[in-house]
């Protein structure tokens, strides 16, 4: 089971006073829920906090084995990513991909402890503007290549016709509203608790704030069985659903694979898709996406601001 700490042990785990635990919950990301009116804290995602925030973080030196036609990827969950794996693995007879879905802080996490060939992230920085350079600098060495999938449709899932009338992410705190959570390694996490931080409101006051799901599909089936009201997530997962979606902004989601096993024959393979028209023809299919850019290389050359706010 979960260890959870105390207010007073997490600061003993950390080395800090009582008080600044309190301001890392509210300016630095500290994972927390308050019960009964108490914070705690799982111990396993403090850990990964620090890990995630960690500068300089020395080199690994274990490595994947050589690639033998098993493509092993990891980081956030994707629908379009799903049906990509799909056409992989019908296309390469010999090869196999497989996905563990982390959230995007995992993903990278497992990329630098070489568990993995490629990581999926979208993880906003603090500039509001890029996406994932930050995160990836404090974890490598050397930067990762950093090829884009897809730009998506992120903002909260609603109630069919919408019958909350939820407008704003300020309407989430209305009595009676009930939400449902992702995971504190998830970019959608990371980007819901932002924009809550913008309009004044604190999530522990939400209710379902702490009851988190592990996927965008599951977000969708808690709000369309009518155990949420509402729920962070992307477009294409209220288009499948029937569900209603107000819009947050349109986000960079990236593959990212280190130097070192950038031409393995598997990578290449599934980047080569991303050109093709099966996999253009797949997100036409969904609503949320634009793969104008998908494929295109982020780094090591230039990156390109693409972040813009949506519009109702």
């Amino acid at each position: 089971m979960t260890q959870m700490l105390s207010t007073k042990e997490v600061a003993k785990f950390l080395g800090i006073n009582e008080k600044m635990v309190y301001t890392l919950i509210s300016e630095k990301g500290l994972p927390a829920s308050k019960v009964t009116g108490k914070w705690i804290f799982p111990r396993h995602l403090v850990e990964q906090w620090i890990e995630s925030s960690t500068v300089n973080y020395p080199q690994n030196h274990n490595v994947l084995p050589p690639y033998e036609g098993l493509l092993v990827i990891a980081g956030s969950n994707d629908i379009l990513l799903e049906k990509t794996l799909s056409i992989f693995n019908s296309r390469h007879s010999g090869h196999l991909a497989v996905f563990g879905s982390l959230g995007s802080v995992g993903g990278i996490s497992a990329l630098r402890r070489s568990l993995c060939h490629m990581a999926t992230s979208h993880l906003l920085q603090e500039n509001g503007h890029e996406y994932n350079f930050d995160f990836l600098q404090r974890q490598f060495e050397r930067m990762p290549v950093v090829v884009n999938f897809c730009k998506r449709d992120q903002g909260i899932l609603l109630q069919k016709g919408n019958p909350r009338n939820i407008t704003a992410v300020k309407d989430l705190g209305k009595p009676g509203i009930r939400i449902v959570n992702r995971s504190l390694s998830t970019g959608t996490r990371l980007l819901f608790d932002r924009e809550l931080k913008r309009a004044g409101m604190a999530g522990e006051r939400l209710a379902g704030y702490d009851r988190e799901v592990n996927r965008h599909m599951d977000v969708g089936l808690e709000i369309l069985g009518g155990r949420a009201d509402a729920g962070p997530g992307i477009r294409p997962v209220a288009s499948l659903l029937g569900l209603a979606f107000m819009p947050l902004r349109q986000e960079r989601y990236d593959l990212l694979v280190t130097r070192e096993r950038f031409f393995d024959q598997g990578i290449q393979y599934f980047l080569s898709l991303l050109h093709e028209k099966a996999f253009v023809r797949a997100a036409e299919q969904l609503e949320g996406y634009d793969v104008s850019k998908s494929g295109q290389m982020i780094f090591p050359y230039e990156p390109e601001a693409t972040e813009v706010e949506l519009k109702s």
